[in-house]
């Protein structure tokens, strides 16, 4: 397999395009537990009927760790944003109704996405004993549900063509609770599309019927998770702002 057409580099894997297929060729060294633990994480989902992309092998690739999967033809929701201002409430609800579809589905066998959220913040060093105590506290508290969610949920990761909208990129789908994964989503749109983030949460609030309140007590929380994934200092300060759990307590 000669690979040659490169669709994305990320910070651990290249993607790459091949006749019908794409192939995430991991770097030399990449925990080969992880990578079969998201092969296995999308082959789950795929068996909730949603339109995602379906694993076809994983394999090696020149000492390298890869995993092939369908090409999904089409454009990004990310795209389509950009391209169509006019068309923005239009494209909005379309994520919403999306992300609803997802949580409606169940997949019994994904890891509990507080069960990762306790692993995670335990093992922050940034933040302080005092601050992890109260984070853990707090999601101790939450009620504990076993909705699908993707905990990446964006424009970039919704690809629309002919045949509908297909989620892809399913390397942190765990099973838990919906508005959890409504506050990833939320905070992530508030660092990359700062003006749908706020349209977005009120809408998801008013179809999901969930009040607002109860979305804001999840945002310290993935906020100290974002923390282990970002890559700039401009990403950690606005991290950084959102873990004041004194000022979501109402």
């Amino acid at each position: 397999m000669k690979l040659e057409q490169v669709l994305a580099t990320r910070a651990n894997k290249i993607i790459y395009r091949y006749e019908d297929t794409v192939v995430k060729v991991f770097e030399k060294g990449y925990p080969k537990s992880l990578i079969l633990n998201e092969a296995l994480n999308q082959s789950r989902v795929e068996e909730t009927g949603l339109k995602i992309p379906k694993i076809r092998a994983v394999g090696m690739i020149d000492e390298c760790w890869s995993i092939t999967m369908d090409y999904i033809p089409g454009k990004t929701l990310d795209q389509l944003f950009k391209e169509n201002p006019e068309k923005t409430d239009e494209l909005l609800e379309l994520f919403v109704d999306l992300q609803l579809e997802m949580h409606s589905k169940t997949a019994p066998a994904l890891n509990k996405l507080k069960d990762k959220l306790v692993r995670q913040i335990q093992s922050i060093k940034e933040i302080d004993a005092t601050t992890r105590y109260e984070l853990l506290m707090r999601l101790d508290s939450m009620p504990k549900h076993t909705k699908l969610c993707h905990g990446d949920f964006l424009p970039s990761n919704i690809i629309i063509n002919d045949s509908g909208a297909y989620i892809i990129d399913w390397s942190h789908a765990t099973q838990g609770n919906a508005s959890g994964d409504t506050a990833t989503t939320y905070l992530k749109m508030t660092l990359y599309y700062p003006d749908l983030a706020e349209k977005y949460i009120k809408l998801f609030c008013k179809k999901s019927d969930t009040a607002l309140q109860y979305v804001q007590k999840w945002l310290p929380i993935v906020a100290a998770q974002q923390l282990l994934r970002a890559t700039t200092e401009e990403e950690k300060k606005f991290l950084f702002k959102w873990l004041d759990v004194i000022d979501y307590q109402g």
